[in-house]
């Protein structure tokens, strides 16, 4: 009975959220006509992919995420195959697009919500969150060229709506792991502020300011946990990776050596902390304890990085004194293959050494599925992982763990993601044998 009253809660706690956020969507729709937006902002860098033209397996020429600020401004813009077709838009966008054209400064703002309720927990059987994004990109040096240089930016404001975050829900019903790693409960923070160029035609990039290593790191097509997989074991390093900072103040640089083969090198303070920026001058400069990778990837194409890849990143994390965290190193590796741009296969893991990561060996496989081009998109990952004895205690089982999700294109704003996570043999609810973990996740697009 306490599982299906919190299965009710759950879904009554996004109904509301989705219609506050459809009656605003539906105000900005009657308000005046849709902006004309250009078509090569959408289209792809080569007439071979026209057949998945804003797909989210498509990248831009550069070695960004598709969850990056810029890529997700283009996917904000094109016009999705929604359940129910909406035509018009309101002065809102039109007010964008103007800004846009005229000052080079291209802004998004969403709100997204993820209730998740468990079969089975040590302590709290439902999580539920919020996070505000506002983010934008302003291009101030070399408009309108390959060479582009922008100011990028993203302030978030993340809040729980429960005694527990999302984020905090895997230990909470005995899993060693994230079942998401965005939802958290920290309110307003920077994850970005940087200066980006591109160099040399575009087939080359650099970042410097306050970072998210997970907008370059070990980057696949389905590791958003706003669009794509929710749990960790699905997205950078499969778990692997320790410390994954962002609001990090850092370096990156990273280009094509060839037609095929890429390099991305970083750097990054390792104590980031995304609520307060000007500490991380100091924490960067004077504690110096970072976090370094380097990336060798292999693509068929430059326009079909994260479709057609095989990639090694290697990591190494300093040790952080006042986390009382040693250091630590280790090694991941990724492999992604479309079949006919309609199903990409992945198969993607990764082995630590100490740095107070989750895992120290973990393997995860899938696929994703995408009948139409930004018509939805199915996911299905597997993962099996060996908790890290220097994180969790020494003596824990392996674990094994399920999602899948079938995200909704339900009008131009508004995204539902059903999802299921299963967890085998948690490492730390010895007592089950497994976990279901229902969610419902709504992105809402302003």
């Amino acid at each position: 009975m306490q599982f299906e009253l919190g299965l009710l809660r759950l879904l009554l706690l996004i109904a509301m959220v989705t219609v506050f956020a459809g009656e605003t969507v539906a105000q900005s729709e009657l308000s005046g006509p849709s902006p004309t937006v250009e078509s090569s902002t959408l289209q792809p860098p080569s007439d071979e992919l026209n057949s998945t033209a804003d797909s989210d397996y498509l990248s831009t020429q550069s070695l960004m995420s598709p969850d990056a600020v810029m890529n997700q401004l283009q996917r904000d813009q094109y016009d999705s195959a929604e359940l129910f077709p909406i035509d018009r838009s309101g002065r809102w966008d039109e007010f964008k697009s103007r800004l846009k054209e005229r000052r080079a400064l291209d802004i998004g703002i969403d709100y997204n919500v993820l209730g998740l309720l468990a079969t089975d927990s040590l302590g709290a059987d439902e999580a539920a969150g919020g996070v505000w994004r506002t983010y934008g990109q302003w291009d101030l040096v070399s408009r309108d060229t390959p060479n582009t240089g922008s100011l990028v930016f993203k302030l978030e404001s993340r809040h729980k709506f429960t005694s527990v975050s999302p984020l905090e829900f895997g230990p909470e019903v005995g899993y060693a792991g994230l079942t998401n790693t965005v939802y958290s409960d920290q309110n307003w923070r920077a994850t970005h502020l940087y200066w980006q160029q591109q160099f040399n035609d575009g087939k080359a990039v650099s970042f410097i300011g306050f970072l998210d290593i997970t907008d370059y790191v070990d980057v696949y097509a389905m590791a958003s946990p706003w669009t794509g997989f929710s749990n960790l074991a699905f997205e950078t390093g499969s778990g692997t990776i320790a410390g994954l900072p962002d609001g990090a103040l850092g370096a990156m640089v990273g280009g094509f050596l060839n037609d095929h083969i890429y390099v991305v090198a970083n750097i990054a303070d390792a104590n980031s902390d995304a609520t307060d920026l000007p500490n991380g001058f100091d924490s960067f400069f004077n504690q110096f304890e970072t976090f370094k990778s380097l990336e060798v990837g292999w693509t068929t194409a430059q326009d079909r990085l994260f479709i057609d890849n095989a990639h090694l990143t290697f990591w190494q994390i300093d040790e952080r004194e006042a986390a009382g965290t040693p250091d630590g190193w280790g090694v991941s590796f990724s492999i992604t293959q479309a079949v006919r741009d309609k199903v990409l296969l992945f198969a993607r893991g990764g082995w630590s050494e100490d740095g107070a990561s989750l895992y120290e060996t973990s393997v995860s496989a899938g696929l994703g599925y995408q009948r139409t081009p930004g018509q939805g998109l199915f996911g299905l990952g597997l993962n099996w992982s060996r908790p890290n004895a220097d994180t969790f205690g020494p003596g824990l089982t392996d674990q094994f763990t399920m999602e899948l999700f079938q995200r909704l294109e339900v009008t131009e704003k508004l995204q539902l993601t059903p999802s299921l996570q299963v967890i085998g043999d948690p490492a730390l609810n010895p007592d089950a044998d497994g976990i279901a973990i229902f969610g419902l996740r709504a992105r809402f697009v302003f």
